[in-house]
């Protein structure tokens, strides 16, 4: 006896047939989504979100996991502690964390 196992998939979309559809995963807030996408709609969801990714920073490590976007007593404006630090003679990257040791440094000055 023989069997053939066909599998169909539908682009989530637009509910088409799609014999190129892929499935994708978005991650927003800590929750996990999987959308299926033909390859002309997945390419309107990257233009999309490309703003928001160029903007954003890429996180390594544990998928679907929540990241606090500020340190605990971190409230102070993170440009703001860039430039004090440059002025300052710390070592500071234009983007990305700013380390504690600066975050500290500029809270007591303030």
């Amino acid at each position: 006896m023989a069997q053939k196992i066909v599998t169909i998939i539908y682009d989530d979309l637009t509910g088409e047939k799609s014999s190129e559809a892929a499935t994708h995963q978005i991650t927003i807030d800590g929750v996990a989504y999987e959308i299926d996408l033909s390859p002309d709609n997945y390419d309107k969801l990257m233009e999309a979100v490309n703003p928001f990714l160029q903007a954003g920073r890429r996180v390594r490590g544990g998928r679907g996991k929540s990241v606090p976007t500020r340190q605990a007593g971190g409230n102070s404006d993170t440009a703001a502690v860039r430039a004090w630090a440059k002025e300052k003679g710390y070592d500071v990257n234009d983007r990305g964390r700013v380390s504690a040791e600066i975050r500290e440094a500029y809270n007591k000055a303030h």
